[in-house]
């Protein structure tokens, strides 16, 4: 009997995990479009972030539950210089290098996000502009690597490559939800995640993702593909190109 009564408890303590993730809510997220093209007439998209949220028994809670979209990626190394104005002109004073900072972030909010967990949950979850982490190469100073972040974002914020909104997200019925989130021209190509966290009494309760590509199409791809499996002959025909353009403008402009 006594052998017999571990058992049960054990399996009801195997049971419990199970059970209390079952209670939780979960995502059904999609996008509008899984793959953007870029050509030469390429001024930007908008792309929509939507879903559903799926509660156990169908039963809403009294407290309803926020939503934060992400649109993050490529994650690549990049190399940032501070110029100084020496002698009247301006150099290379001082460089960091961060090996995983996103060519494109965008989030998105029901509310704002000090509203809806605590800093180290935000961190923890990359949850805003001034929550990513961009894992320097080698020590750097705290106040140089915070001098050296704030100025990326601040100037890919202006060139809309940073984009945050926390009135983004709308939900309705408290089950669906959906999210406008801006592409801009200047977009890196690559493979992007749209990521959706759904979060209630400053815990995240569910996270469900996406993946979108955005790629060069046309002429552009084309070019591309040349530069990369061809280097030697695009560059070839880039020096040959301009030598026939240069002689050609040289040309007209002689004769008047």
């Amino acid at each position: 009997m006594r052998r017999l009564g571990a058992l049960i408890l054990a399996l009801a303590a195997l049971a419990l995990p199970a059970a209390a993730q079952a209670a939780d809510p979960r995502l059904v997220p999609d996008v509008s479009n899984r793959t953007i093209d870029i050509q030469y007439s390429f001024t930007g998209e908008e792309l929509l972030l939507f879903g559903a949220i799926l509660y156990p028994g169908q039963r809403l809670p009294d407290d309803r539950a926020d939503i934060v979209v992400v649109l993050k990626g490529p994650v690549r190394p990049i190399v940032l210089r501070e110029k100084q104005r020496v002698a009247g002109i301006w150099v290379n004073a001082s460089s960091i290098r961060l090996r995983t900072s996103p060519g494109f972030y965008a989030i998105g909010s029901s509310r704002p996000i000090d509203k809806l967990v605590d800093e180290r949950t935000a961190a923890i979850f990359e949850l805003g502009l001034n929550n990513l982490s961009m894992s320097p190469s080698g020590f750097s100073e705290a106040r140089k690597l915070e001098r050296f972040e704030t100025g990326l974002i601040d100037l890919y914020r202006r060139i809309g490559l940073f984009y945050e909104n926390s009135a983004a997200v709308e939900i309705s019925e408290g089950v669906l939800y959906r999210a406008r989130i801006p592409v801009p021209a200047r977009v890196p190509v690559g493979t992007y995640r749209a990521e959706t966290y759904l979060i209630s009494r400053g815990r995240v309760l569910a996270v469900a993702s996406r993946d979108v590509q955005i790629r060069k199409a046309g002429f552009e791809r084309f070019v591309a593909l040349a530069a990369q499996r061809h280097g030697f002959l695009y560059g070839l025909t880039a020096v040959l190109l301009s030598l026939v353009l240069g002689w050609g403008a040289s040309a007209i402009f002689r004769r008047r």
